[in-house]
Parts: structure tokens; C-alpha cells; sequence
């Protein structure tokens, strides 16, 4: 098995296409067409199935493009490393919303400017969501709710949020607020967050069954709340710094859903770039150090 034909692979899988990939790789549709074919039948399995609007992968080709990632990104950092060169290349991190937006930044201003060369993507979305995309290689690490427990992902934790259930202003308690016309509306984020699972469980404790609405953006989430038009669940202090504060309520779960961990989770089998390891370095110093955030009261 070739390297090149394995770059070409994922050419080929990132474009969508086979004329694509040949614009990509500066060469012409053929060539791209008869390597893919040679690398099918090295492997004795069909990798791309043809349609109107280019190419899609199969499920051998879905299995080989993990393996085929860690491979290039393995050779590519060897040569890095014997030419004793900075990071450099793609690195591809997940995190939660809240944390992207919240905790993340500090973290990604000091790793840029330290590592300019290095292609740095971040990817949000609910803790299961992210956890799959780690599982399968498509991302190199990721920032998510805890514990994991997960065999195949290593696991290190990171810190603690405490978190509050927030109402609007003129909501007294959260019993106030689930008696009101929305009842027990929650304004969360889509299926596989951990903060959407502790606040089901409050309401669900208050004998209340939850109704749900999915928003993609914290912004978004509170300004209904503000609203009226729920309730939510968020590190207590997101909230503190946001502008609509004013305008919320915060109160205190009860204490098996008060507080929420999380860690950065990497799979033990994929090789660990420097890209990688500084980015580690990195969350460390910036977030897990005395300018990070503090562990919740136990």
C-alpha cells in the first residue's frame, strides 16, 4: 500500500469527488481514477461508490479513511521529526459549546501564536457527538463532559463547572418557574449534552416530565430564557459573565447534578502528534494552571 495512494484516498473523501481531487492535487481525473482503483484492488474491496453529484464512500471506505488519517499524519510527523521542525499540519480538536466559547480562548490564543504553523480547527457539539468523532479518528482530541469511560479513549480531566439552573429574573424558585404557562419548558442544546441530562433529571425529581426545545448557541439559549420562554442548565459562571444577566435567575441544583467535569479525551491508538502534545501543554498551562477555572466546592 502506497502513501500516495493513500493521500489520494483522502483527497478524494474530503472533496467529494474524483475531478475534485484532481483540481486539488494539481493533476488529471484519470490518474486520480486509476490509483483509487489500484488501491481497491490491493484491498479486494470497493472504497467510493459513484453518483450524480460525485463520489461517497463505503463502508470499507469509511473504515479505511480513520486508518488512512493516522497513517499520513504518522509519516508526515516522522519527517517533522527527523528534520527537527516545529508543530506544524492539521489538528482537529472538539469541544462543548459552553466550553468553546467560555473556557477555550485564552487556550487557543496562546497555542496560535506559539504554533503558527499549525492548521488548528475546532469542532462543537454536544459530548456524545464529539466523543463518536474521536472514536473514529475525525478529530484528535476533545474537550467534553465526564466521566467518559470509554475503553478505546484515554481520559484526563480537566476541571469542574458548577452549575446553575437559570430562569428568568422574576422567577422566586424553579418550582415558580415550571408553574408558569411554558411549565417545564428546557431550552438546551441537542440530544447528547450533559447539562441537558442533569436538568431533565431536576425536573423529572419535581415530578414533571420535560418538554424540550434544541438551540445550537448559549446566546441563543438564554435570551429565551430572559424571555420567559424556559429554563436551562449552564456553568454558573457563564452565566455570571453574561450581558443579559440582569435579566436571569440563578439557582442551585440539588447536589448530584450541581456540578459537571470535564475532560479532554484523546483514542489510545492514534498516534500522538507534536501538534498534539503541544496543544496539551497548552490547555494545561492556560486552563488547568492558576489562571484556569476553579474546581467547584466539594
Amino acid at each position: 500500500m502506497e502513501l500516495s495512494d493513500l493521500r489520494i484516498f483522502l483527497a478524494v473523501a474530503r472533496t467529494g469527488g474524483i475531478t475534485r481531487a484532481a483540481a486539488d492535487l494539481h493533476t488529471v481525473q484519470s490518474s486520480i481514477s486509476a490509483r483509487i482503483a489500484g488501491l481497491e484492488r490491493e484491498l479486494g474491496a470497493t472504497l467510493l461508490r459513484r453518483h450524480a453529484r460525485g463520489v461517497a464512500l463505503t463502508a470499507a471506505g469509511e473504515q479505511l479513511l480513520g486508518y488512512a488519517r493516522q497513517i499520513t499524519s504518522l509519516a508526515d510527523e516522522a519527517s517533522r521529526v527527523v528534520r527537527d521542525e516545529a508543530p506544524r499540519g492539521p489538528l482537529r480538536i472538539g469541544a462543548m459549546e459552553t466550553t468553546a466559547g467560555f473556557r477555550l480562548p485564552p487556550v487557543l490564543e496562546s497555542y496560535t501564536a506559539a504554533w503558527p504553523e499549525v492548521d488548528l480547527s475546532v469542532l462543537t457539539g454536544p459530548t456524545e457527538s464529539l466523543v463518536a468523532l474521536v472514536e473514529d479518528h475525525s478529530l484528535d482530541g476533545a474537550l467534553v463532559a465526564g466521566p467518559v469511560d470509554e475503553r478505546s479513549l484515554h481520559e484526563e480531566e480537566v476541571g469542574t463547572e458548577e452549575l446553575a439552573v437559570v430562569t428568568a429574573s422574576r422567577h422566586r424558585d424553579l418550582d415558580d418557574a415550571m408553574r408558569g404557562p411554558t411549565g417545564a419548558r428546557l431550552l438546551v442544546f441537542r440530544a447528547g449534552c450533559a447539562y441537558r441530562r442533569n436538568l431533565e433529571a431536576v425536573v423529572r425529581a419535581r415530578g414533571a416530565e420535560p418538554k424540550v426545545l434544541d438551540y445550537g448557541s448559549v446566546e441563543g439559549i438564554l435570551g429565551c430564557v430572559a424571555a420567559g420562554l424556559g429554563i436551562t442548565m449552564l456553568p454558573r459562571e457563564l452565566v455570571e459573565r453574561s450581558a443579559l444577566r440582569p435579566r436571569l435567575r440563578l439557582h442551585r441544583p440539588p447536589p448530584a447534578e450541581a456540578t459537571a467535569t470535564t475532560v479532554f479525551v484523546r483514542h489510545r491508538d492514534a498516534h500522538v502528534t507534536t501538534a498534539l502534545t503541544e496543544f496539551h501543554r497548552h490547555l494545561r498551562g492556560t486552563w488547568g494552571g492558576a489562571a484556569g477555572f476553579p474546581r467547584a466546592a466539594s
